[in-house]
């Protein structure tokens, strides 16, 4: 894209890229469409809760460095630095999502 031998037609996120601010959505054509990645780090089951909050810590100081932020973008990615309560709801959102997808789509393993 950045050569000029491909055009974006949409992105599938909920809002316009940062890196691709011309570009519309898929959203603004068929209301309501989002699939978004996303990336994060778990703990086992059990983990401290001070752990876990030292992880978040380091994490939400690493998503807020300025290199860091700049490279995430670079990539066409949005840090999103959340509390562990804010995480594990998106997870939960998101597998709740796709799995009505898969369902009824009728999927299966077999």
């Amino acid at each position: 894209m950045r050569t000029g031998k491909l055009r974006a037609l949409a992105v599938t996120t909920a809002t316009r890229s940062e890196a691709l601010p011309d570009v519309p959505t898929v959203g603004e054509t068929i209301p309501g469409y989002e699939a978004s990645v996303f990336y994060g780090i778990s703990a086992p089951k059990g983990t401290q809760p001070e752990a876990i909050e030292v992880l978040n810590k380091a994490m939400a100081a690493a998503l807020n460095d300025p290199k860091i932020k700049a490279r995430v973008a670079e990539l066409g990615g949005t840090p999103m630095p959340m509390s562990p309560v804010e995480f594990g709801k998106l997870v939960a959102d998101e597998t709740e999502k796709w799995g009505a997808v898969v369902r009824s789509a009728g999927i299966s393993v077999e």
